[in-house]
């Protein structure tokens, strides 16, 4: 029997402008080890290196009502450096913070928060040892 698949295969997010989210989850992710794995005119695929799964689709709206929002994504990273380099990228590619780089004990993780051009929540958590 084969290792388990991932809980989550990919999530779709409908950008009102691909452009500005497409620069803005390149440089947020970036930090995390995720790229570009796949793209087209109307879509970027992010997926971390070696594997296609699980992933972050990015394709553009076909109208502004329909793009998504009030979302919460969050993306795992490596360490506290990785969560504070996210925050970083985010911020100065357009985000907005929402919560700076931290530890929250309820999480028992260390965590920064921001908005994406449309206003989702988008997360780096690392979890930390109890």
């Amino acid at each position: 029997m084969g290792s388990p698949e991932p809980f989550v295969h990919h999530i779709g997010v409908f950008a009102s402008d691909l452009a500005a989210s497409r620069d803005f989850y390149s440089a947020a992710l970036a930090p995390l080890g995720v790229r570009i794995g796949y793209e087209t005119a109307v879509a970027a695929e992010y997926w971390p290196p070696g594997r296609d799964t699980p992933s972050l689709s990015l394709e553009q709206a076909e109208a502004a009502t329909e793009r998504t929002r009030g979302v919460h994504i969050a993306f795992a990273a490596g360490d506290r450096a990785a969560v504070e380099a996210f925050h970083a990228a985010a911020v100065a590619a357009g985000g907005r913070s929402r919560h700076a780089p931290r530890h929250w004990p309820q999480y028992r993780a260390y965590c920064a928060f921001v908005s994406d051009p449309d206003g989702n929540n988008i997360e780096a958590v690392h979890k930390e040892e109890s």
